[in-house]
């Protein structure tokens, strides 16, 4: 019924079903994962009316944590969830009693929750671990965008400041910012613009 997909890896259908509506998948080397991918396989359906709480599982020095990360359902299949440290404030009881045996300092557990779709609607997710409304690559480029519009705007200099050197180009700063916005909205309105 379910799928988990780390990047990188291969797509794991090995769920194990733990309670008559619990089921989990086992992650190892979770130091490497950002996000996790869960989806319906699409061989059956939730029940009508039900929906799978997404849940993320994982070892501490304290005892094993939980978060809540969101949830799929017949009409949302699918969702990505970035893996971020649980705020305290985020921690919810483990609905998946974590093997201690089987789980090391490495490994950790995606469990999922078959439950009322008007019970998960009024659940909170972890706010690190919302799923991204954008692409990939629309937020690689916001980022990149940044990051160059911050390290141009690091070498700003007043004229008062600047020493004269001919075989020097110079470039005012509000012509970077003005072109950083113009991408942005550019990208806001079509994130393919570049392609035409």
């Amino acid at each position: 019924m379910f799928g988990c997909l780390v990047s990188g890896r291969l797509v794991q259908t090995d769920v194990q079903q733990i309670g008559p509506t619990q089921f989990v998948f086992n992650l190892l080397d979770v130091e490497n994962i950002h996000h996790v991918v869960v989806f319906l396989t699409g061989v059956t359906p939730f029940p009508d009316g039900m929906g799978g709480a997404v849940y993320y599982c994982y070892p501490t020095p304290e005892g094993p944590t939980s978060q809540l990360l969101g949830f799929i359902a017949n009409n949302k299949p699918s969702a990505i969830f970035k893996l971020a440290k649980v705020r305290p404030e985020e921690r919810v009881q483990n609905p998946f009693l974590m093997d201690a045996s089987g789980t090391t300092h490495t490994g950790a557990q995606i469990g999922i929750s078959i439950e009322p779709l008007d019970q998960l609607a009024q659940q909170t997710p972890a706010c690190n671990s919302t799923p991204s409304n954008l692409n990939t690559f629309v937020e690689y480029t916001q980022k990149m965008l940044e990051n160059f519009f911050n390290f141009a705007s690091s070498f700003a200099r007043t004229q008062a400041e600047m020493t004269p050197n001919p075989s020097e180009s110079f470039v005012p700063l509000s012509v970077v910012q003005r072109w950083y916005e113009n991408y942005q909205r550019k990208m806001a309105h079509d994130p393919n613009f570049w392609k035409k």
